[in-house]
């Protein structure tokens, strides 16, 4: 799978993450348990997604500055699923790894219900861990007193992926600047939409799936699903009425290829073209590249989405409290996270960082793989303008419910008023109401 790569800034990353690695090696030694009688530490790490660190080659680096420390990563794709598994070892306090990660809808989740599941990282002594990041990112994952339950890692400025091959066979325009310009607005994007749809081969819809779009569009609001004082407002949410209007209109319209995302069936569409575009928050860029692979080198692009801002996902690494190994799973959190850490998983993976010095260093970066799309600073500048969402504790559960009614609406043919009143009431049985 091709990685992107700046030239420019490569050493120098290089020589800094040495030099914070090496610091850190000089900390971290004796610390914590061990494994065995030769000191040999492993620590577990259990995360949804694709975080990038050990595409990204960071789990290498990091064990060979630390020839004392194996990881062990296990994944699951589907957040839903992997929050449910948590839930269920958190309840029984068995089975947890080390590091576990935490998306950023479950956080006011996890800060306000279940902060005692989680260490404090300052009694790990990397309580300093968040300092450097974009102020809200740190803010979400501390308590009302002062503990801090885990450290941000990426953040998920929008844009959107498009296939050139495709637009080219539908005589549709292939240039970003053009792109973002017919598609300044989602009503824009959608009225591309039907262009494409009218003079697209047979099996090549506009977009994958009305979900998508759905959650792109309400990630560009403030308030969403619960107000600044925490009263839920996703039933009344005109932010909320109107992306699920364009979403149901995309539908109608035909402009949706129907697939439920996390899926096989979709993870199988990037490589076989099913469809043009993707609502496509940074951390897809490494999606789109573990899917479509090689082949897809050349043939998809980046562009400025509607709006030109928006955030989608995000997420933190916490330590639960019956980890094995806090201090060796705190000081690989911290290493992970630093600035040059950061950086370099933009660099190869796309995942946006947090960090604002990280930020600062990726400003000018392009990816091969995308045509060089300028996605240094495509993504700066959507996470530039991106607000400061609210977060409900709830909000994982709220989403989930809307996207789950929009594949009704896709799948079934259920009627959007009916899948509405079908998430409503999913929601009001997720609180126990």
């Amino acid at each position: 799978m091709a990685t992107p790569r700046v030239r420019r800034s490569t050493a120098a990353l290089g020589s800094a993450v040495l030099a914070t690695a090496l610091l850190l090696t000089a900390c971290s030694s004796g610390s914590g348990s061990k494994d065995s009688a030769d000191g040999k530490v492993t620590i577990t790490v259990d995360l949804f997604g694709t975080f990038g660190f050990k595409e990204a080659g960071l789990y290498d680096e990091y064990t060979k500055l630390h020839p004392n420390v194996t990881i062990k990563q296990t994944d699951t794709q589907d957040e839903g699923q992997y929050w449910q598994a948590l839930q269920t070892k958190l309840a029984g306090g068995g089975g947890l790894a080390d590091i576990q990660g935490l998306e950023v809808g479950r956080v006011a989740s996890v800060v306000q219900k279940q902060a005692d599941k989680f260490t404090d990282l300052k009694t790990l002594g990397i309580g300093d861990v968040n300092d450097d990041l974009v102020e809200w990112k740190g803010a979400a994952i501390k308590t009302a007193d002062g503990k801090v339950l885990g450290a941000g890692t990426d953040i998920g400025p929008e844009a959107i992926c498009y296939r050139t091959d495709l637009f080219q066979a539908a005589g549709l325009p292939t240039d970003r600047t053009e792109l973002a310009a017919k598609w300044s607005t989602w009503q824009g994007y959608l009225d591309l939409g039907k262009q494409y749809a009218a003079k697209a081969q047979a099996g090549n819809a506009w977009t994958d799936s009305a979900a998508g779009m759905f959650t792109a569009e309400v990630g560009q609001q403030k308030v969403r699903y619960s107000d600044e004082a925490g009263k839920p407002v996703y039933d009344s949410s005109p932010a909320v009425k109107t992306a699920w209007n364009d979403a149901a209109a995309l539908v109608a319209d035909g402009l949706s290829a129907k697939l439920a995302q996390w899926t096989p069936e979709w993870n199988k569409a990037f490589s076989t073209g099913k469809f043009a575009t993707l609502s496509c928050p940074a951390w897809m860029i490494g999606y789109i590249k573990g899917q479509a692979g090689d082949a897809g080198s050349g043939k998809w692009d980046i562009a400025p989405g509607p709006g030109k801002t928006g955030n989608w996902g995000g997420s933190y690494l916490t330590v639960p409290r019956t980890a094995k190994h806090p201090k060796e799973a705190a000081e690989l959190i911290k290493w992970l996270n630093a600035k040059e850490q950061q950086a370099t998983l933009f660099t190869k993976q796309g995942s946006f960082p947090s960090s604002t010095g990280a930020q600062a260093a990726i400003k000018d970066v392009t990816d091969p793989y995308f045509n060089n799309a300028p996605i240094g600073q495509i993504f700066s500048e959507s996470a530039k303008a991106m607000p400061a969402q609210v977060l409900g504790t709830d909000d994982g559960v709220i989403g989930k419910a809307f996207t789950d009614a929009l594949g009704e609406v896709e799948r079934t043919g259920t009627a959007p008023d009916t899948a509405w009143k079908h998430a409503m009431d999913n929601v009001k049985k997720a609180d126990g109401n």
